[in-house]
């Protein structure tokens, strides 16, 4: 007698429930701004604001964080600004999950986000100022991390390329990176994609500005801080113990113009023309252009600064602004592995701290 086979009915596996979660948000500028939409859409259905502020103020009133005008009202009225009462709105929400978003680009705010993280909060973060500052401050975060809660940070380098989770991912398999290198400033990448010797160097930098690819101040991106920022971070998740003053930082501010106001600076902007003229005709005259690159090697000897680059090089042929990030490792060395793309711009920084938010629960 043969056997008769009898199917199961198919009952698919229902999705798991994901977690409601409660968060603040520290700063409600331009990449706060963004954010905010963000929370309005889909995306951000189980998503709870219970408090917001700026450098000033802060809001923790349920009806008035559901205002669409809540970054205008946020400048007008709330309390003054305390982390006591934010804290003790997220700790009084129901959610599960707690996070702190910090939206800003404030060093006193991001030291203290190893405390946050020790005291069992998550943080979400485009504030480079502690990842990317003094070794003490990495170490603490580490230390925190291994301890607390979890740290997004995806939104600390490249505006949400996705830069540092392949380089730790690829470190978790046993690789090694062996030497880094790219265009890590969207507001550097397009003034030299740009600057091609018919028009001033300050023109494009004007127009840059006006545009809101430069920080209000333009020497907050020519400096090359920002940059080094950038290359620490990537350079300690590799496994470098890198310190703030081992990164050698070629700034394209001239020194008389270093101290004085923004005001100033900004109508003296034609002092930069002259000497990157003259480094662009150099570097034109030996079929090359220029390119404000990062670089670290396997000895970890870094560097920010502008260098002549072939026509053939991978950065010479980026577009408007462009990031791009081409890692070496002991598996990736007979071509660099490289992510290349848009590096500027409040809409992909706020997705990257929404993309960090929704990967904890």
């Amino acid at each position: 007698m043969s056997a008769v086979l009898v199917e199961a009915p198919f009952t698919p596996i229902a999705p798991a429930a994901k977690a409601e979660v409660a968060l603040v948000l520290l700063g409600t500028g331009v990449v706060g701004g963004a954010f905010l939409k963000l929370l309005c859409t889909p995306a951000g259905s189980r998503l709870h604001l219970v408090g917001a502020a700026n450098s000033r103020k802060q809001q923790t009133d349920s009806t008035q964080l559901a205002a669409r005008d809540l970054r205008e009202r946020l400048k007008r009225e709330g309390a003054a600004r305390g982390d006591d009462a934010l804290l003790a709105s997220l700790d009084a929400h129901r959610a599960t999950v707690k996070v702190i978003v910090d939206a800003t680009a404030s060093s006193e705010l991001a030291s203290r986000h190893a405390d946050w993280l020790a005291r069992g909060y998550h943080v979400v973060t485009a504030n480079k100022s502690l990842a990317g500052g003094q070794l003490s401050g990495w170490r603490a975060l580490q230390a925190a991390r291994a301890a607390g809660g979890r740290y997004g940070d995806s939104a600390t380098v490249g505006a949400g390329l996705p830069v540092l989770s392949t380089l730790r991912r690829l470190c978790d398999c046993g690789d090694a990176l062996l030497t880094l290198e790219g265009v890590f400033s969207g507001s550097l990448s397009y003034l030299f994609n740009q600057y091609d010797g018919t028009r001033p160097f300050s023109a494009l930098l004007r127009e840059a500005r006006k545009h809101g690819y430069t920080e209000p101040d333009p020497r907050a991106d020519l400096s090359g801080e920002d940059v080094a920022r950038k290359l620490l971070i990537l350079a300690r998740n590799a496994g470098f113990a890198l310190g703030k003053d081992e990164v050698v930082v070629e700034s394209l501010v001239p020194e008389s113009l270093r101290d004085v106001s923004t005001e100033v600076f900004l109508e003296r902007l034609e002092e930069l023309d002259e000497p990157l003229a003259a480094l662009h005709e150099a570097a034109r005259e030996r079929g090359q252009v220029l390119r404000f690159l990062a670089r670290i090697n396997q000895r970890g000897r870094a560097r920010v600064g502008l260098t002549e680059v072939p026509l053939t090089h991978p950065a010479a042929r980026l577009y408007g602004t462009d990031n791009q990030f081409a890692l070496t490792t002991t598996r990736y060395h007979t071509q660099p592995l490289v992510i290349q793309g848009p590096g500027a711009g409040p809409e992909v920084t706020a997705q990257a701290l929404l993309g960090d938010i929704l990967a904890l629960g």
